[in-house]
């Protein structure tokens, strides 16, 4: 069972930020083009504003935690990381509040707010490829939602890798930079963590991970999209708002 380490709060996190970026992203669509064709410009717009909405004012919280439960237990060669015993997702926020205060739960902002560009690029390029499929057919066929979804989360990962390896480290929160013991901060790291990786690695030590993350991101994204084309169309009428093929 080690494999799915923390998958309660990983399903938590995925549910509540997904809703929350489909959500608000089709909703300033459907404002901002009212019934205008829409563009790549403007689909990139949209996606850092939703994304902005998802990880720092509602989500990263539950990131926090998410990341902390899936790495509880595991076995560090780095001695400078403080072990935690959570019981579950409510004691995890109890405990990071008490003992780290309520700010410790939006570490990892400042990359957060970097990596609105990684929806932002996927949203752009999967909306792009779309647009030009239905210009030579009438809808999307599963196979279609399945590979442009899988290739515009592969070039969003590849593009946002490193600087999502810095904000998984700040999440988690339980390394001491010095023999104070401070644990580590968010904004005034980012750089330091990112030439820490190159002078510990390399320069491929910025990707280092990679081939794991790409499974696991294509997969998620490509199914997300396939059933996403599937229930739009019930998803839209209860939202009430009115979706178009072209858009």
């Amino acid at each position: 069972l080690a494999p799915y380490r923390g998958w309660f709060p990983v399903i938590s996190s995925l549910c509540c930020s997904n809703f929350v970026y489909f959500y608000t992203f089709n909703s300033l669509k459907a404002l901002w083009v009212k019934g205008q064709h829409s563009t790549t410009g403007k689909d990139l717009v949209l996606g850092v504003v939703a994304g902005s909405v998802v990880n720092v004012l509602l989500t990263t919280p539950l990131w926090v935690v998410n990341t902390r439960l899936k790495l509880q237990g595991a076995k560090f060669r780095n001695e400078d990381i403080v072990p935690t015993n959570y019981k579950g997702i409510i004691d995890a926020f109890h405990q990071i509040i008490r003992d780290e205060g309520v700010l410790a739960l939006w570490n990892g902002t400042f990359p957060s707010l970097l990596l609105v560009f990684n929806p932002a690029i996927q949203f752009m390029f999967y909306e792009g490829s779309k647009r030009k499929l239905l210009k030579k057919q009438l809808q999307l066929t599963s196979l279609d939602a399945f590979v442009i979804g899988a290739i515009a989360k592969a070039v969003a990962t590849t593009l946002t890798y490193p600087l999502q390896t810095v904000q998984s480290i700040l999440r988690f929160g339980r390394h001491r930079l010095n023999p104070e013991n401070r644990t580590l901060g968010s904004l005034r790291n980012v750089l330091y963590l990112l030439q820490q990786r190159v002078r510990r690695f390399g320069l491929m030590g910025l990707y280092k991970g990679l081939e794991a993350k790409l499974l696991q991101t294509v997969l998620t994204a490509a199914l997300m999209f396939l059933v996403y084309e599937k229930l739009t169309a019930a998803t839209f009428t209860v939202m009430g708002l009115k979706h178009s093929r072209k858009h």
